[in-house]
């Protein structure tokens, strides 16, 4: 049998907390489904020092504080996966992996992943010097040297931002050139804290309890060697976890889901907000942004379709 809700979440990371927040405040029977560890991406740091309001904390503990707030203000947090969505007449019923869900109103921050080197040292370290955003994270490298992988605008601009904090970057790419934007390129060539690092890759991330230096191999020769780095940043793409979606709504060609100023997506009723909407900034405090504009939102669109009588 189907739960019957206000307003459904899909996501547990700032984003969907955020929503949680404001569909129960506006008195909403709203639940939030999350498959995995309530946070999603900000779990994984170890440090959050760009969060207005909030001088410093560990990623996690901002991640449970933010839930703590939501369920005491109403909030229900479901451990399920979605496996997909379907509307029938004005509602939406979302599938799980252990029952179904109607709503009224449905709100995607499912997030993105971002694309991993997938070599020893990585997972044990994310969080202790391996990191996936130089504008959260480079200032806690002030004076030292880190390394920067990709050759694309975000592996560029996230270095350049690193730059500023870091006494040298090592940028390492696989191929013999850049792939960003030639203004781009001009500019990181011109900035002597570069040095490139070229047809070459990382094999292994080394450290015990933090990042200590990085294995690396040069393509054409096959020949190592250990380049001493106290950060890694890896920026080689990332994927929003939004293909369960496809068919229902418009996207980017990177599988984003488009929307407009309010957090719709072009299907009545649903909503995206954070790092699984087109032209996401994917920092903590525009995702729980976008969260509380699509609650908003979705209380809007449920007092205008669902009036009461």
């Amino acid at each position: 049998m189907d739960e019957d809700y206000d307003i459904v979440i899909v996501g547990g990371g700032p984003a969907g907390l955020a929503a949680g927040l404001y569909g129960a405040r506006a008195r909403r029977r709203t639940v939030l489904l999350e498959k995995g560890v309530i946070g999603g991406q900000i779990s994984l740091s170890e440090r959050v020092e760009n969060y207005p309001g909030v001088e410093a904390i560990g990623g996690f503990d901002l991640a449970q504080t933010m839930l703590r707030q939501a369920e005491n203000s109403g909030l229900e947090t479901h451990y399920k996966a979605v496996l997909g969505l379907e509307q029938t007449d004005d509602l939406w019923r979302v599938k799980t992996n252990d029952g179904d869900y109607r709503a009224k109103a449905v709100i995607i921050t499912s997030g993105a992943d971002y694309n991993r080197l997938d070599v020893p040292g990585e997972e044990r370290l994310t969080g202790r010097g391996v990191s996936y955003c130089a504008t959260c994270d480079a200032p806690f490298f002030a004076g030292q040297e880190v390394a920067v992988v990709g050759g694309g605008d975000s592996a560029l601009d996230e270095g350049m931002f690193a730059a500023r904090h870091v006494a040298k970057v090592h940028l390492v790419h696989r191929r013999e050139e850049l792939r960003a934007s030639r203004i781009l390129q001009e500019r990181v060539f011109a900035d002597p804290k570069f040095e490139f690092v070229w047809n070459t890759v990382i094999t292994e991330v080394l450290g015990e309890e933090q990042v200590a230096g990085v294995r690396l191999l040069h393509l054409p020769t096959r020949e190592e060697r250990v380049l001493p780095v106290a950060g890694v940043f890896v920026f080689i793409g990332h994927h929003p976890n939004t293909t369960y979606l496809r068919s229902l709504v418009s996207m980017d060609e990177g599988g984003h889901i488009v929307v407009n100023e309010w957090m719709e997506t072009d299907a009545p009723g649903l909503f995206a907000a954070g790092d699984a909407r087109q032209n996401s900034a994917r920092q903590v405090v525009t995702a729980a942004g976008d969260g509380a504009t699509a609650a908003v939102a979705a209380e809007r669109y449920i007092s205008d379709r669902f009036p009461v009588e």
